[in-house]
């Protein structure tokens, strides 16, 4: 099964990042707010992630060659990765801007017209946001869905926003606005750790999910009464690919046919409730002792 392309979702988060960072820089010229600037700030990082993923859903789109046989689908932890890390970077100015100026207050200006910019540009972010998060989920993109729960991270955060500069001006105490813009700034980095420990997990070849584990030990079980066993199920996870080995044990006396036929027949179930998924299967005979002395995951040639 091969995945449709997907880069027509980066160009629209990018569109986005450019149209929503003109709007924040806008409000907050307007405003004075250095919580709205904590948005603005954010809006830069989005469009160099939105870039990113745009470069790396066109590396993960190349076909397989010979320095990779496997395809190139883990780029896309890279991607993720530096996403993370951009995250990381922007909440760390937004807390050092907030502490600058909770350090030295200054009063807001024109806060209607600021806020309004704010609120669009947030609308525009959580539609995109959304549409990100929907089809990267679909596809196994972890790209698309980074870029998706990053936009939805400035939703959250404009949000943080506006409730801290309605609050200055309606209580008059502009300490507020930055204590927001703080507070905003820590949750942003928080969840650049958590996408760049999920890009690190990626790059470590961790297993596919429990789930789809389940879905696919149950095929193999379901072959126990035809007097087929199996073992030494190993998983990994690259991007949107999934590659499953396993071994196979038939009876002795069945033919390279017969083996190779339920192995064609198993693989067919397996891709069936698993996409993007590549499989190898192991055939031995189950009733060679050898066959039972391969469940650790590297085999020694020596004492094998």
């Amino acid at each position: 099964m091969i995945r449709p392309s997907l880069t027509k979702f980066a160009w629209m988060s990018v569109g986005a990042a450019v149209v929503t960072i003109f709007m924040k820089l806008a409000a907050y010229w307007i405003t004075g707010s250095v919580g709205l600037l904590s948005d603005a700030l954010e809006g830069g990082v989005n469009l160099i992630a939105a870039t990113v993923a745009l470069v790396t859903l066109k590396i993960v789109e190349r076909p397989p060659d010979d320095m990779h046989a496997y395809g190139h689908d883990k780029a896309e932890y890279f991607s993720s990765g530096i996403e993370g890390t951009l995250i990381v970077v922007a909440a760390g100015s937004i807390i050092y801007t907030s502490v600058q100026r909770l350090l030295a207050p200054q009063p807001l200006e024109q806060p209607g017209l600021g806020l309004t910019l704010a609120v669009l540009a947030s609308v525009i972010n959580l539609v995109i946001g959304q549409i990100l998060i929907r089809t990267g989920k679909k596809h196994d993109s972890i790209t698309l869905e980074a870029d998706g729960h990053h936009l939805m991270s400035d939703v959250w955060t404009s949000v943080g926003v506006v409730i801290g500069v309605t609050a200055a001006v309606l209580t008059g105490l502009t300490w507020l606005d930055p204590v927001i813009a703080l507070l905003v700034g820590l949750k942003i980095g928080w969840e650049g750790i958590r996408i760049f420990r999920r890009s690190t997990m990626g790059l470590m070849d961790s297993a596919i999910a429990p789930r789809e584990q389940d879905q696919i030990e149950t095929i193999l079980n379901r072959y126990h009464q035809e007097g087929i066993q199996w073992h030494a199920m190993r998983t990994r996870q690259a991007g949107a690919r999934r590659f499953i080995s396993v071994h196979i044990l038939v009876p002795g006396a069945w033919t390279v046919q017969q083996a190779h036929n339920l192995s064609e027949r198993l693989e067919a179930e397996i891709r069936a409730v698993a996409p993007y998924i590549s499989i190898f299967t192991h055939i031995e005979p189950k009733d060679d002792p050898a066959a039972l002395n391969d469940l650790a995951l590297d085999r020694d040639p020596i004492t094998q």
